[in-house]
């Protein structure tokens, strides 16, 4: 397990699918995130008991309280690629209640130190939707600087947004 100051990283496990299946057909939670399909519960627990183990390429965390054992999202590096040591990163808070109370920047600071110390990264990216102003001060404050903008790239509620590609160097996590 992964320990941060208010997070602890556990790999997902099949009964996990329940929290997911109410994430995932939550609007609001789903809102900037790119994949946004509404899904089944048995489509779930079919995927989660067949999910691979985690691996270089691909490390998938459920994100827990620490003070109650609370499954409250996901943190994942993927794509990750030993030649250009770099990787991508996907993160959300699923429960609501846990939104801007510091669980996210501490889960994201947690898994990106695990990839520089543990996988030998030397950079990680994300992208993230120009109007998601929550998530982009929290990618800010563990270090990631904006690299690149993709105009009209993210279509929701009938508009076009820009999206930020965003990396953090090895010796940038703060």
């Amino acid at each position: 397990m992964l320990t941060g100051d208010l997070v602890r990283l556990r790999p997902v496990e099949p009964e996990d699918a329940e929290a997911f299946h109410r994430w995932f057909n939550d609007e609001e939670v789903m809102r900037w995130l790119y994949a946004y399909y509404h899904v089944s519960l048995a489509s779930l627990r079919k995927t989660f008991a067949d999910r691979p183990d985690n691996s270089y390429e691909r490390v998938t965390f459920c994100i827990e309280t620490l003070d109650e054992r609370k499954h409250i999202g996901l943190v994942r590096l993927r794509d990750a690629n030993p030649v250009n040591a770099r990787a991508e990163v996907d993160i959300y808070i699923g429960e609501k209640e846990y939104w801007g109370g510091g669980y996210g920047t501490d889960a994201l600071r947690r898994v990106c130190r695990y990839g520089f110390d543990t996988l030998r990264l030397h950079s990680i990216e994300l992208g993230v939707v120009e109007a998601n102003a929550r998530a982009i001060r929290c990618y800010e404050k563990v270090g990631f600087q904006v690299d690149a903008r993709l105009r009209q790239s993210f279509f929701r509620d009938g508009e076009w947004h820009d999206a930020l590609l965003m990396c953090v160097l090895a010796d940038e996590l703060t």
